[in-house]
């Protein structure tokens, strides 16, 4: 039954928020000086006290409004009244029920029906008043109307024992509350409780009065998290001890097995990801001078944080070792395979395993999403990359052996850069024997004009005569060879190359006819105008020649939009069939933005040009 809920109430001024455990409502009846069970003194205005919040810490009053008796007498008043009662029109005005109920009893104490008529709009004003209550934890507006429901019954009926008892429930629900908004404040100012003040007590206290009570309950699951937050943090700064005393603390608030086995669980990834930092920290430092000191800092880092048989830190102690003492493959080591036509392979350096954050910086504004999201990427195992892009007459061992026509020769054409216009040009007569012009290219330049089919045809045929796993380098093993430990935007670093760097384009490299870049490296030149015999440059820290410049160079991935869901471990992200093919590094004929570290390009994979070359990788 709804109510209606407009009445007369005043203010008479904001008590205390902070006292808890005393009586809501203040006394009142139709007689002043009369006591009530509480031994609260009552006056004639019906004054109600309420305390708890100062949004409802206020003195409401209710005063039975005038009423006036029909002429027609009694009868009439009562009928009146029970239609008042049945339509819900409680006690907002002189033709309400209770007023009424309440002035014919007063005119004739020994009415049955005026009695009974009163009692029972009390009940179905008490009852209006526990709907109130049930969502007064969580509604402050739900709280005010409870308290007008106890300011009316009080006055009119304040020695009732249903009435005593709704009050006793109002004065709980005003207490938990308080109990709770106080509660809530500690949490905003970060006081957990955890030393017995703070959130954590006042939340028992509430839940004691109420077991259950969800306001409360979820301020402990509040509590809880930020237990768990304070041990996260600490883990963050490697401080696992006190990361293990706040779980334990943690553990006692609610004994909730899951958000902290949970919680344990994430402690453990950030402990394996610094464990794991720290080993790939450790293992680059052993390319540098003297960095076996170095490293074995690293270990102790490590074994101060990870359980000593922990396999990072085993493989970081083996390789130290290894390091120290030398074996089959190292770190930096340079080697061949024969191939059974009696030819070697390309010389090969073996790259050290390790980790780094593959992808564009948020900070760099030449990056586009197809860079991003920068994502970290941890090799398990090192890998041998050539040392340089393969060559002319790498390739015209292939071609002789395995009779294999490209996709260039079985076209007869392919772009080219033509000096006249300045642009590149579709010409016949070109393939893998040519130079960026369509000239005879020599033996030591980089064979270009060669589709990523024609990449993929070579490193099979390697592979079948070394009897070894050579194959195209993943997407993520060229940017971290090309990084080479850097973490800039462009491979030297995040200015400009320094003189002799690579085979870019600079602004004083010139063409055969007197061209000029228009959109290169200012106050640089190179003294190349196409592609440069490989390894004219100097080496970075990997021993790798060409990745910045030179020619660009397919690798083994098919195209994605973004690095979202892309391999972890440095794997090739391939897709069956995948028509579009990735260009990685830059080339001689490269914009500034494109020789970044971090640039990638799409390319069909049938395609040919001068500027794109590629390189191998084999399997250690």
């Amino acid at each position: 039954m709804s109510l209606r809920v407009p009445f007369m109430v005043a203010l008479r001024g904001i008590l205390a928020a902070t006292v808890l455990g005393m009586a809501l409502l203040g006394g009142c009846s139709r007689d002043a000086g009369t006591p009530s069970k509480s031994g609260t003194a009552t006056d004639r205005t019906g004054t109600v006290t309420v305390q708890g919040d100062d949004r409802i810490a206020e003195s409401l009053t209710w005063q039975a409004p005038a009423v006036e008796l029909p002429a027609g007498g009694r009868k009439v008043a009562l009928a009146k009244a029970a239609a008042a009662l049945a339509a819900g029109h409680l006690y907002d005005d002189g033709d309400a029920a209770i007023p009424l109920y309440m002035a014919l009893v007063r005119q004739e104490p020994g009415d049955v029906i005026a009695r009974n008529g009163l009692r029972h709009a009390l009940d179905v004003l008490l009852a209006s008043g526990d709907g109130f209550l049930a969502t007064s934890g969580d509604d402050i507006e739900a709280l005010r109307s409870a308290h007008r429901v106890a300011a009316v019954a009080r006055t009119a009926a304040p020695e009732d024992d249903a009435v005593r008892d709704y009050l006793h429930r109002v004065d709980t629900a005003d207490q938990l509350w308080e109990l709770n908004r106080q509660a809530e404040e500690d949490l905003r100012a970060g006081r957990l409780g955890e030393s017995g003040k703070g959130a954590l007590t006042k939340l028992r206290a509430a839940l004691r009065l109420q077991p259950g009570q969800s306001r409360a309950s979820q301020g402990l699951a509040a509590v809880e998290s930020g237990l768990i937050r304070r041990a996260e943090d600490a883990a963050r700064k490697e401080d696992f001890a006190s990361a293990s005393r706040w779980l334990a603390v943690a553990s006692a608030v609610r004994h909730d097995a899951g958000t902290i086995a949970d919680a344990r669980a994430r402690i453990a990834v950030i402990r394996s990801v610094r464990v794991d930092q720290l080993h790939d920290e450790g293992m680059q430092a052993l390319l540098q001078p003297k960095g076996i000191a170095l490293a074995r800092g690293k270990l102790t880092q490590m074994l101060r944080i990870a359980d000593p048989a922990d396999g990072a830190v085993a493989e970081l102690r083996q390789r130290i070792d290894q390091v120290t003492h030398y074996g089959q493959f190292r770190a930096g080591q340079h080697f061949t395979d024969g191939l059974k036509l009696g030819a070697r392979s390309p010389e090969m350096v073996v790259v050290p395993h390790g980790g780094f954050r593959m992808g564009a910086a948020d900070e760099d504004d030449e990056a586009g999403d197809v860079e991003k999201p920068a994502h970290y990427v941890r090799f398990a195992r090192g890998f041998a990359m050539s040392r340089t892009e393969v060559t002319v007459d790498q390739f015209r061992d292939f071609i002789r052996s395995s009779g294999y026509r490209t996709t260039a020769t079985r076209r007869g054409q392919a772009m080219v850069y033509d000096e006249r216009s300045g642009n590149f040009v579709r010409r016949g007569g070109v393939d893998w024997q040519s130079a960026y012009d369509g000239s005879r290219a020599d033996g030591s330049l980089p064979v270009v004009f060669v589709s990523a089919r024609d990449a993929q045809a070579y490193v099979e045929w390697l592979a079948a005569q070394s009897s070894q796993r050579y194959r195209l380098p993943s997407e993520a093993e060229f940017e971290y060879a090309l990084r080479a430990g850097s973490s800039g935007r462009y491979p030297w670093g995040n200015g400009s190359p320094s003189p002799g760097t690579d085979n870019i384009a600079g602004a004083k490299d010139t063409s055969p006819g007197g061209r000029r870049w228009s959109n290169a490296y200012a106050g640089y030149g190179d003294g190349f105008w196409g592609p440069a015999p490989v390894g004219h440059f100097g080496a970075n820290a990997y021993d790798l020649h060409d990745l910045a410049g030179n020619v660009s160079e397919w690798v083994a991935d098919c195209w994605h939009d973004s690095y979202r869901r892309a391999p972890d471990d440095g794997a090739g992200w391939l897709n069956p069939g995948c028509r579009m093919g990735v260009v990685r590094g830059g080339s001689w004929a490269s914009s500034p933005a494109q020789t970044r570290s971090a640039w990638r390009a799409p390319l069909d994979a049938e395609a040919t040009n001068a500027r794109i070359g590629f390189r191998v990788v084999r399997e250690i």
